[in-house]
């Protein structure tokens, strides 16, 4: 890596922590139910209304029948909402109806924080599909994943004195705290700054402009309420674009500050969910320990990306084409980026975007060199825990976490124990399907996807290069990412089906056995530490995890990564 990718890595990196720091205490706060009394009397009547009393806690599975139930009336509305936008208000632009397929597939893809787009959309949705179906998901989505992680965090910070046996909190309070005290605030500052910088946000007809070329063609601008969607896309890790070109537009994303602005708001709250977790469970050492993981996986992803695009084409090497970085051109691999952002700023996005299940690019990953396509692959691939979705990084690092702390005990011949709480054969079978959930979509929802007929149509590369195509599609959806490897067609019925599968039941098939391991754990006593607790808050501890995360999260997909990535660089190379 040269010295400018090191420095702007250096300042993300402070920054990043600097922005999470206090947001996470506030989190910390919204975990516990402490909030000042003025934020509890403007609750106080949208409870009321709803007739929901937010001091009562819930039961593990109450708590997951109502987060399912709320998500599947989610879906239903956004998926209505598609099929009937031709007949609706704020439509300058006519839109129709979406086909049923990709209703179902958006529908699905916004409601599980993945935000997959297979369609443009300025050219299929309307600005009310925009900003009452997917902007209003945006938000719903997001808070789900960060009351998921606090009732985890919850589970281990209780005492479990038997009085409370599975109660893990309200969903209906955690849902409305998060989405009006965090998401409303952070991405209403947002939007105000990409305004600010450029970002449109109106309510116009699309404008027609004659091209200063000589033929004087037309062309159509598309307008829009963009930086209203763009704030909370970046904060919620949701990732869907207002434009097919996502954060590649200029509308979306013009400036140098604002790209930089944008990353750090990806990794704003999976960053700060770990200083809350830290304070919640009493302990802050143990938050940094986790920051620490994710940050050094983080790190690694990167070191490795910036490189391979810097390399350049070893093809137009033979050419006599100079891809060698100079004052007067930026050399590497250039093709599907933004000039206006370069390789360094475009790798570091494709690591942020994929290591924290938001799916953005500002960049096309289609274009990148085999290698470089791989990281945000399998950064994806390792269940989306280098800082993670807002509140799936979190859960999914600590599920991770005590299936460490399990393969230590076995190595001592004593119960594992995390943070007090005992890892028992109950949890280790939660913990099993919550890890074993995502490959199991990826590696058949490929397979499938390579053998049937309408799966191979959609390649439009052949060989190894098609095949990662598909892998990545897959990896993204069932670990709600929602990037792509743009050369696969996957705007059909049959890779929106597939996908649709796939995003939910990768989100909700993980979430539900989450719950479940908090539930118990909430009913535990809280062990004291003794001469023979392992310290989960060192570097060897941290080692372990890092250990853990790659042999079981990465091991899963090697022979698919030697089938796609792999291959193509050794071929590119030879």
């Amino acid at each position: 890596m040269t010295s400018s990718a090191w420095s702007l890595l250096a300042l993300f990196l402070v920054a990043l922590v600097l922005l999470a720091w206090p947001v996470g205490k506030f989190l910390a706060a919204l975990c516990n139910e402490r909030l000042p009394r003025w934020m509890q009397r403007i609750e106080a009547p949208l409870y009321k209304l709803a007739g929901i009393q937010p001091a009562e806690s819930m039961h593990w599975l109450a708590y997951a029948l109502a987060l399912l139930a709320f998500n599947a009336v989610g879906a239903i509305f956004l998926y209505a909402l598609q099929r009937l936008q031709g007949s609706l208000p704020l439509n300058p632009a006519a839109m129709g109806a979406v086909s049923p397929d990709s209703a179902f597939n958006s529908a699905v893809s916004f409601v599980s924080n993945t935000d997959w787009q297979g369609y443009g959309g300025e050219s299929i949705m309307s600005y009310l599909t925009q900003m009452l179906g997917f902007t209003v998901q945006n938000f719903f989505s997001a808070a789900t994943g960060i009351a998921v992680a606090f009732v985890l965090i919850r589970g281990f910070a209780r005492r479990g004195d038997g009085k409370s046996k599975g109660l893990v909190g309200n969903f209906w309070a955690d849902l409305t705290r998060i989405t009006l005290w965090l998401l409303v605030p952070l991405s209403f500052v947002l939007a105000l700054f990409f305004v600010g910088q450029g970002v449109i946000q109106n309510f116009d007809a699309y404008k027609t402009v004659h091209t200063v070329e000589a033929t004087a063609s037309a062309q159509t601008i598309a307008m829009g309420p963009v930086a209203s969607q763009e704030a909370i896309k970046m904060i919620g890790t949701n990732g869907g674009g207002f434009f097919n070109a996502n954060s590649a537009h200029p509308y979306e994303n013009p400036t140098a500050l604002s790209n930089l602005l944008q990353m750090l708001a990806i990794f704003l709250i999976p960053a700060a969910l770990c200083f809350a977790f830290g304070r919640v469970v009493g302990d802050r050492r143990q938050g940094w320990a986790v920051l620490a993981a994710m940050a050094a996986m983080f790190v690694v992803a990167v070191a490795v990306i910036i490189p391979a695009e810097q390399a350049g084409n070893p093809l137009f090497g033979a050419l006599g084409v100079d891809q060698v970085s100079s004052a007067l051109q930026s050399g590497g691999n250039m093709e599907g980026k933004e000039v206006r952002f370069g390789i360094d700023a475009s790798a570091l996005f494709a690591a942020i975007t994929t290591a924290a299940s938001c799916g953005a690019v500002n960049a096309m990953h289609d274009s990148f060199t085999p290698i470089g396509g791989m990281v945000p692959m399998v950064l994806m691939q390792l269940g989306e825990v280098v800082f993670g979705g807002v509140g799936s990084g979190l859960y999914g690092m600590l599920i991770f976490a005590m299936l460490a702390v399990f393969i230590a005990g076995l190595m001592i011949g004593r119960t594992p124990e995390y943070l007090g709480k005992k890892i028992e054969v109950r949890e280790m079978k939660l913990i099993s399907i919550a890890i074993l959930v995502t490959p199991i979509l990826v590696l058949a929802g490929t397979a499938v996807a390579v053998m049937a007929g309408a799966g191979k149509a959609g390649i439009a590369n052949p060989g190894a290069h098609g095949f990662s195509e598909i892998l990545y599609a897959l990896s993204s959806a069932a670990n709600n990412n929602g990037s792509a490897f743009a050369g696969l067609s996957a705007n059909t019925p049959f890779y929106n089906g597939l996908l649709g599968l796939a995003m939910w039941f990768g989100r909700f098939a993980v979430i539900v056995p989450v719950l479940a391991i908090a539930g118990s754990l909430a009913a535990k006593q809280r062990l004291p530490v003794t001469g023979g607790t392992l310290p989960t808050h060192g570097p060897l501890f941290v080692s372990l995890l890092i250990g853990t995360v790659l042999l079981v999260g990465l091991l899963n997909y090697v022979p698919a990564l030697a089938l796609g990535p792999v291959v193509e660089h050794l071929v590119l190379w030879k």
